[in-house]
């Protein structure tokens, strides 16, 4: 009996587990509380536009369709209308948070365009000067014995015995013993005169009352010996260069500046000059000249840049450190770091008003150190991402934004020469 009344209750359970099942599908195929389960999923996923597919793996290439990816053993992931707007790239602020994305706004500046260079000390050869005998004669007495020897203003350089201004000045003591006319004593003066005889020696003559023929060489500025061509009991003639003095109130700086930066230089700009080996020993220039050669090897011009140096501290072959003020202008500058630089691109990336992100093609000017010139590409007030650039271009797909903006979309190339997922050749 027992047996029996198992066996009956397991059939009526399996009738009612299949008129179960049979109501259920009923329901189903009528929209019944199934069918409205299943409503909402489709209508989430239809709430978002699908742009296309890509590998993120390989974000280069677009497909019109889901399914697995010729590249990598993994489904396409669609991208959403809400994540690409135009030629730019939203990205969540969640997610621009977790990358440390960092921007910044292109401003115009009143810049200087100083820069700082190396220059050697050399003398300054509008200051040098040559002493020299205008009348055959020898040396007596050499005051000065060494090149490079400092001398002052006046200083007895050497004592030249000239016999050739004994007989005119011995005429002219003759005739005014005689009580000549004025014209002839004038005459003889101006003979004298024409053969380079010192005013101050013929006054000697005529307070001596005999020719005198032995005079002093003196230096007629303040300076160094540069150059020493006589010695003691040398014979000398008209025109020889017994001495050349170089003056040191003022020496040449003169360094080597970049093309880049030499074109920027106007004549009498300021600089500041250190001592290299004494930077509390400071002195004040200006640009003199830039000459007019450019050395193949380098690419840099030469500059002169006069510097004071009254107190004498500045000798040549010195090395100075040169802080050269250029012209100050307005320009629109952003922080270095913004630039992507890509070998025949630079590239900033802008955020949009309406929070998006884009590259744009800029021309870099002059490097300010942390901060660059941007001549052209972008407008004052415009907001730029100094930091995280790199992870927006994984994040964003960078480069296929780029070639979209140069009229080349990789859509068209990949939905014709790629194969398709899901039902593709």
């Amino acid at each position: 009996m027992k047996r029996n009344a198992i066996v009956v209750a397991s059939v009526a359970a399996g009738v009612a587990l299949a008129a179960g099942s049979f109501q259920l599908g009923r329901s189903v195929g009528r929209g019944g509380p199934a069918s409205a389960a299943a409503a909402p999923p489709s209508a989430a996923s239809n709430a978002r536009e699908v742009l296309y597919w890509q590998d993120p793996m390989v974000p280069g290439p677009r497909f019109d369709k889901p399914g697995k990816s010729p590249f990598m053993d993994m489904q396409l992931v669609p991208v959403y209308a809400d994540q690409a707007t135009g030629s730019g790239v939203k990205v969540a602020a969640a997610v621009q948070q977790s990358l440390g994305i960092r921007t910044a706004v292109a401003r115009r500046e009143d810049v200087s365009s100083s820069f700082a260079a190396i220059g050697a000390v050399q003398f300054d050869e509008r200051l040098g000067v040559a002493v020299q005998t205008r009348v055959p004669g020898y040396v007596e007495h050499l005051a000065v014995r060494a090149p490079m020897e400092r001398v002052r203003p006046g200083q007895a350089l050497a004592t030249v015995f000239a016999p050739d201004w004994l007989a005119p000045q011995n005429e002219l003591l003759a005739l005014e013993r005689a009580g000549a006319s004025r014209e002839l004593v004038d005459a003889a003066r101006d003979r004298l005169r024409a053969m380079s005889v010192p005013d101050e020696l013929v006054r000697r003559s005529e307070q001596a009352g005999n020719a005198q023929a032995r005079y002093t060489l003196t230096s007629p500025i303040g300076g160094i010996v540069a150059e020493l061509n006589v010695r003691d009991g040398a014979a000398v003639a008209p025109g020889t260069t017994l001495f050349r003095i170089a003056g040191l109130d003022k020496v040449w700086a003169v360094a080597e500046i970049p093309e880049a930066q030499a074109v920027h230089l106007d004549r009498g700009a300021k600089v500041r000059a250190t001592v290299q080996a004494d930077a509390t020993r400071t002195f004040d220039g200006a640009l003199d000249e830039i000459l007019p050669q450019v050395n193949p090897g380098t690419r840099t011009l030469q500059a002169r840049f006069e510097v004071d140096n009254r107190a004498g501290r500045l000798t040549p072959g010195m090395l100075l450190r040169l802080q050269v003020a250029g012209p100050a202008s307005s320009r629109l500058v952003v922080p270095a770091e913004a630039l992507v630089r890509t070998g025949t691109r630079t590239l900033v990336i802008v955020r949009r008003s309406d929070g998006s992100f884009e590259p744009r093609d800029v021309r870099p000017g002059a490097d300010l150190g942390d901060r660059v010139e941007v001549s052209s590409g972008l407008e004052d007030g415009d907001s730029v991402v100094a930091s995280g650039q790199f992870l927006i271009d994984s994040e964003a797909n960078l480069r296929s934004v780029a070639a979209s903006l140069a009229d080349a979309p990789a859509s068209a190339a990949s939905s014709t020469d790629r194969p398709h997922a899901g039902g593709a050749k």
